[in-house]
């Protein structure tokens, strides 16, 4: 992915640095985005025709430059029902299910169009979050 948001940067930084508060998150969601998300967090998100962020779990960092972390398992989106979803361009990775943070966030290799009876899905391994 292509990078930290302004939230996690602080959470980091406070985390590492400071004697700041820094709640770790306790669950990860990947959302998809018709639109780039921002370091800010803002950006189109997907809704309806049964959307929903999905639930990702990553193996533990390895690698140097750059040190990653992947998905342990396939993400598989609900096939989208009674309206398109229109073309995803990019993801992010949230502390939520729905609301929350935006911690991570990137533009697809190559966008894909989710229209109705379509399903979207990552591969395991295909998500790749590095810090170089």
């Amino acid at each position: 992915m292509a990078a930290a948001s302004n939230y996690t940067e602080t959470l980091a930084l406070n985390f590492l640095l400071t004697t700041g508060t820094a709640t770790r998150p306790t669950a990860w969601y990947i959302g998809l985005h018709t639109a780039d998300v921002t370091d800010a967090g803002s950006g189109t998100e997907v809704s309806g025709f049964s959307y929903a962020r999905q639930a990702v779990a990553f193996d533990a960092a390895s690698g140097t430059n750059p040190t990653f972390c992947d998905n342990t398992s396939t993400i598989t989106f609900p096939t989208a029902s009674g309206g398109n979803w229109g073309t995803i361009t990019h993801i992010a990775i949230w502390d939520s299910l729905t609301t929350g943070n935006v911690l991570f966030h990137g533009a697809l290799t190559t966008s894909k169009v989710v229209n109705d009876g379509d399903t979207f899905q990552i591969l395991a391994g295909n998500l790749v979050i590095n810090l170089a």
